[in-house]
């Protein structure tokens, strides 16, 4: 079965590109394109989508907004940034809203079908340490953070779901957040890989998020980890 996928994009030469990338690829196939967040939001109503591919800085409906509401509806496509990194401080709001990563808008073609079908699998594109270092450098910058930034105390109080994790699932929220894969989690608590994969799934599942991304995100918000510093 074709991976579906969407583009959002307000720029039509940058959407003609990746369409004919996508289009090469017996697995994929682009079922719609929107020039803007309003746009995006008709054609996932009209349309079935797997993965959208989303720009940020768009006329009308920023790709945050977008990607947001996108997220909240039942059975949603996987979202995945288009960023130009050094400009799109904002794009890390869209891992809160639900994105399941992001990717620079010059990525290699290769790059990007493998971050299509690794989000289209349910996994995450941007590796946790990737994640760690831009949060820390944009931490104050995003928007709906308690006290200017994601390491506040104020977010621990406000997020009781965290007492559903067991000790050992906090360490291992707390490592996965540090950038470490399974396997240096593995290493560092003396445990199996397997049972690693196991703890996070769980964590996963307890806290009703989507992937690694979005514990890194929490573990900021909550205060497990603070930006620019260690975790607590």
């Amino acid at each position: 079965m074709s991976i579906r996928v969407m583009l959002v994009d307000d720029q039509v030469l940058l959407r003609t590109g990746f369409r004919m990338v996508l289009a090469a690829q017996p697995d994929m196939e682009v079922v719609a394109e929107a020039g803007d967040g309003l746009e995006a939001l008709e054609a996932v109503r009209s349309a079935e989508v797997d993965v959208v591919l989303m720009d940020v800085r768009m006329p009308k409906l920023d790709g945050v907004e977008a990607t947001r509401r996108i997220c909240e509806r039942a059975g949603a496509p996987r979202v995945l940034i288009l960023t130009t990194f050094d400009l799109d401080e904002y794009a890390f709001s869209a891992l809160k809203a639900g994105a399941s990563g992001f990717m620079l808008k010059d990525v290699p073609p290769g790059e990007l079908l493998t971050a299509i079908r690794a989000v289209h699998s349910g996994d995450a594109v941007v590796a946790p340490s990737t994640t760690r270092r831009l949060l820390n450098r944009f931490a104050l910058m995003l928007p709906g953070t308690a006290g200017g930034g994601i390491g506040g105390r104020s977010g621990t109080a406000a997020r009781p779901e965290l007492e559903r994790l067991t000790e050992r699932e906090r360490e291992v929220m707390m490592l996965v957040a540090q950038g470490l894969s399974n396997g240096e989690i593995a290493g560092r608590l003396v445990l199996s890989e397997a049972t690693v994969k196991t703890h996070v799934g769980r964590i996963l599942t307890k806290l009703e998020l989507r992937d690694r991304v979005q514990v890194v995100v929490m573990a900021y918000e909550t205060g497990l980890v603070r930006a620019g510093g260690p975790p607590r």
